[in-house]
This record gives C-alpha cells, structure tokens and sequence, in this order.
C-alpha cells in the first residue's frame, strides 16, 4: 500500500492546465528546452502523462520511489514495471548530473537496468555507483517517453543496438 502522506506526488490531468495554473502560457514559446520550463516541472509532468497513457492507469497511481533517510533522503521520479523488473525513470535536463537518487535506488535494486529521459539523442551508458555497483543506463529524449516499454526491451535483450555514450 503506497504512503502518499510522507511525499505526495500531484499529477494534473492536462498540461495545459498545469501551464494556465503557472501562468506560463505565454512564456512557453521564450524556451528551447523542455527542461527550462519551471525547474524541469513541465517536463516531469508531460513524461508524467505518457506513462499514465501507457499504463492505462489513473495519475494517482504512477508509482514513484522515496528513501527517507535522517538527512539523506533521495528521490526517482517515477517507477515502470517491465518484464517483472521495476525500473526507475529519472527525468532531467542533460546528461551531466550525478544521479545521486537513482544511484541509491540500484544500489538496492535486484537488476541493473535504469532509464533518464532527458533533452539529449538516444543513448545507452555503463555506469558505475560509488558503491560499485554497475548497471545500464538508458537516455532516450523526452520526445520517446511513449515509446518506452520498446526501448527497455532493446536494453534488456538487444543492448548493443542502443548506442554506447
């Protein structure tokens, strides 16, 4: 049973009630970068919406990963369940970045699979945790969230077709 009391993760139906709410309509068209958009916010919510379109679920039950630690906590945007695995989907603006939170989260993780959607081309990364545990990162654009379930069956069973960054 979730604990949405601890760290509740508000998903609006429409982004553009989320835009009108934030007064960003006309600012929208000043930005290059989906990811410049109110902190990453927009960017967030829109791969919010296509994993509910994906899922079939209801915004209240994307599944996201906290871990509360006395002043360490950590946090992964979302989870997605494929083949039985749960992956977690981190959404950010560039490929720099240490990804401190999805670190921990495969760090305790029974796989070695996880996904950044990002403003960048297609990827895939070998990347190591500073606890030496190694798995495959996967970077697709934001523009690809849709298409997510055929990108994780090409890491999982054809990696080598994903380009190694």
């Amino acid at each position: 049973m979730p604990d949405v009391g601890k760290a509740p993760r508000l998903q609006y139906l429409d982004t553009g009630l989320v835009n009108a709410v934030l007064g960003l309509q006309g600012h929208f068209f000043k930005y290059k970068e989906l990811h410049a958009i109110h902190q990453g916010l927009i960017a967030e919510h829109v791969v919010g919406q296509e994993l509910v379109v994906l899922t079939g679920n209801s915004p209240h039950q994307l599944c996201f990963w906290v871990r509360e630690k006395r002043k360490a906590s950590a946090e992964v945007d979302f989870v997605v369940q494929h083949e039985g695995l749960i992956i977690p989907v981190e959404v950010k603006a560039g490929s720099s970045g240490r990804l401190r939170s999805l670190h921990q989260f495969m760090v305790r993780s029974s796989h070695r699979y996880a996904v950044r959607l990002y403003g960048g081309p297609l990827s895939r990364q070998e990347v190591s945790t500073g606890n030496g545990v190694e798995f495959q990162l996967l970077n697709p654009p934001y523009r690809l969230a849709s298409q997510l379930p055929k990108y994780l069956d090409l890491l999982l069973h054809h990696p080598q077709k994903l380009m190694v960054e």
